[in-house]
């Protein structure tokens, strides 16, 4: 027998603490739903993002992500749990089997169905390479990362389905007004963006003057708004995926 709890105010139970997370993290169940939660109280103070923010950033991130369409963020939302007031978001069982996101021999980089972010090479001083898929899955998501200004697009934060479908996860280091985008989604540097992603832009901006604004004001900063909405403007106006720009490394540490 199942057992039905709403999500926003069902008793919270943890099962799990992710040890390896940099934040406090911990996995449970409301109901028979698998949640992830990130209390506010546990987010370590960071030096370039304002204190007990995190969880907004979160749940700005995956309202984003239903505008655009693309369920490229799972549900999340703020609620009180054990530890006070945080973020849940909705447990994913990735498949074991695939990867979107590798690091491989450099001579061993499939000819098709995967692009090349960088070279480099490993501990043994073996040259290797970055690789990622080459997926409309992908392309949405690193569309995504440019007009939220992820700082921290992992390749463990994406998160492989079975079906063929990725989410990405762990989105904190967003939406700040400076110039932070570090991701391993380089491969379509320079590859200008579909008609399909360019509607879906249009959409989040408009979206922006209505329910996705009102929404994204109790979580951001106006001048976070602000800042968001001229990167879709300028993502919107070149139409092409952007190079790596500024001081910042362009990919985040780890890769992975």
């Amino acid at each position: 027998m199942t057992t039905e709890a709403d999500p926003i105010d069902g008793e919270l139970q943890l099962t799990d603490r992710i040890t390896t997370a940099s934040n406090a993290t911990f996995t449970g169940y409301i109901g028979d739903t698998e949640v992830v939660y990130k209390p506010i109280a546990g987010e370590q103070p960071l030096w370039d993002f304002p204190d007990g923010k995190l969880a907004h950033r979160e749940v700005a991130a995956y309202l984003v992500s239903e505008s655009f369409g693309w369920n490229v963020v799972p549900r999340t939302w703020l609620r009180d749990g054990p530890f006070g007031r945080g973020m849940v978001q909705l447990w994913q069982d990735v498949d074991p089997e695939q990867e979107a996101i590798d690091l491989v021999a450099s001579d061993a980089v499939p000819d098709e169905g995967w692009r090349a972010v960088f070279d480099g090479h490993d501990e043994r001083d073996r040259p290797v390479t970055l690789i990622h898929e080459d997926s409309v899955a992908l392309r949405r998501m690193a569309v995504f990362d440019v007009v939220v200004n992820n700082a921290d697009r992992k390749g463990g934060h994406v998160l492989p389905m079975a079906d063929g479908h990725r989410y990405g996860v762990d989105h904190g280091l967003t939406f700040h007004v400076d110039h932070k985008l570090r991701t391993v989604l380089w491969g379509w540097m320079g590859d200008h963006l579909t008609l399909e992603e360019l509607t879906a832009i249009d959409r989040v901006r408009a979206d922006l003057g209505g329910d996705l604004g009102a929404s994204l004001s109790g979580l951001l900063s106006d001048f976070e708004i602000g800042a968001f909405a001229a990167r879709l403007d300028r993502l919107r106006g070149r139409a092409v995926f952007p190079a790596p720009s500024g001081d910042m490394p362009p990919v985040p540490y780890p890769l992975f």
